[in-house]
């Protein structure tokens, strides 16, 4: 399976529009991060985890020409806001799989009431299918999808495990019983937003911890802000097995 972060960032990406902050203001190419998005590929085969607002820039930025799904984290802006830019996918494959919950399937239909219509449905509008998970295993192109579930602050949202890697973003706590899933990784992506507490997402300290107690071979951090610091900075102060994710990362995980 090859993966590629086509989004690093938290909800407001960094530069922050009209932000004067450092970090902001960085010429490195690896302190400017999209909103917080993966690709993920096998057996020619095409899927995304989340499509916020950088979506339409991701997939140009990729060259991807084929998109067979998204897996949805949850339901916030910066993860979904993108969905309209799906369409030149549809027009190609007539319409594109869509997998998540049912609270993210009920806000999605409100919001995007143009795309949901079975009434005078406006022409223009992506083609998509609504598959809905629970917290339970799934096949997806012939690869097991693990639901982890994860707490947002107090909005519960979803990560996935797939083979020996796993994806986590916008979490703040982890139940012991999900935790269990997350054994015996070679990857682990885990959001860190900053060094400050937070109250809806873990911060470098508690990420840290939590790989710490998960154990993965390697973990890679993203849905990250520009409060965490320069790229090149916090790196040094990772532990050996952690690294800072960063836009257009790409490695193979597995056969």
């Amino acid at each position: 399976m090859k993966i590629t972060f086509l989004g690093t960032g938290t909800s407001q990406g960094i530069p922050v529009i009209g932000s004067t902050h450092e970090v902001c203001l960085s010429t490195d190419q690896k302190d400017k991060r999209l909103r917080s998005s993966l690709m993920l590929e096998w057996n020619d085969q095409v899927y995304v985890i989340d499509c916020g607002p950088d979506f339409r820039q991701q997939m140009l930025s990729a060259g991807a020409s084929r998109l067979d799904g998204i897996l949805f984290t949850h339901y916030h802006a910066d993860h979904t806001a993108g969905l309209d830019d799906v369409r030149p996918f549809s027009l190609r494959s007539g319409f594109v799989n869509m997998y998540m919950d049912e609270q993210v399937a009920s806000n999605l239909k409100e919001r995007f009431a143009y795309i949901f219509a079975t009434e005078n449905r406006y022409a223009g509008a992506p083609s998509v299918s609504i598959e809905i998970f629970e917290n339970k295993e799934f096949n997806l192109g012939g690869k097991l999808i693990c639901p982890v579930e994860v707490m947002h602050g107090r909005l519960k949202i979803y990560g996935f495990r797939i083979d020996k890697m796993a994806y986590i973003t916008d979490a703040k706590t982890v139940s012991e019983v999900e935790k269990e899933k997350l054994r015996g990784l070679d990857v682990l992506i885990l959001n860190a937003l900053r060094k400050d507490p937070h109250p809806t997402h873990l911060n470098l300290e508690e990420a840290l911890s939590f790989i710490g107690d998960i154990k993965p071979k390697k973990a890679y951090l993203t849905h990250i802000s520009h409060r965490l610091g320069f790229h090149e900075s916090v790196s040094k102060e990772l532990p050996p097995n952690v690294f800072l994710a960063y836009d257009g990362l790409q490695m193979k995980i597995g056969s």
